[in-house]
Formats: structure tokens, sequence, C-alpha cells
């Protein structure tokens, strides 16, 4: 068979006869394309489910160990204190 044929770029004629065609789910690729995306949902909710179930621990603020570190210390604490209304 005529390669151009195969391909679809030229019509079959008696001498390349037309291949049957085949269901798209039983194209290889077709699965490749739709596993891809269809493997990273799975993943995060697997990710979401074990970041509900483990929770990161609250670490407690170490003040500052001397005078000098104190401006930086509060600084970093006002940034993550939430806004007080």
């Amino acid at each position: 068979m005529n390669t151009l044929a195969r391909t679809g770029l030229l019509p079959a004629t008696p001498e390349t006869p037309a291949e049957p065609t085949v269901p798209w789910w039983r194209l290889p690729i077709v699965w490749m394309v739709i596993g891809g995306p269809a493997v990273v949902v799975v993943a995060s909710f697997v990710t979401l489910t074990l970041a509900i179930q483990n929770p990161d621990p609250v670490l407690a603020r170490p003040a500052a160990k001397n005078k000098a570190e104190q401006p930086a210390v509060q600084g970093r604490n006002h940034a993550a204190t939430p806004e007080q209304r």
C-alpha cells in the first residue's frame, strides 16, 4: 500500500485499497493521551487525602536569643500575624 494513501493524504484507489477503520478506543495513543491527565487527577486526590489526614504541626515561634535579633523577630511575627480589624 502506498504510504500517502495509508496516511489519508491520497484517496484509496483500486491499487491501494482502504484499510478498515479502527474504533478510537482501540488505539493505544488515545489511552496515552487520556491516561496522563487521569493519573495526575488521581494523584492529586491521593495527595489531598494525605494532607487532610496528616496536617503539619504548628511550631512555636522562638523568642529572640539576643537584643540584636529582636527587630527581625518582631518583623517576622508582624508579617505572619493576620490583620486585626
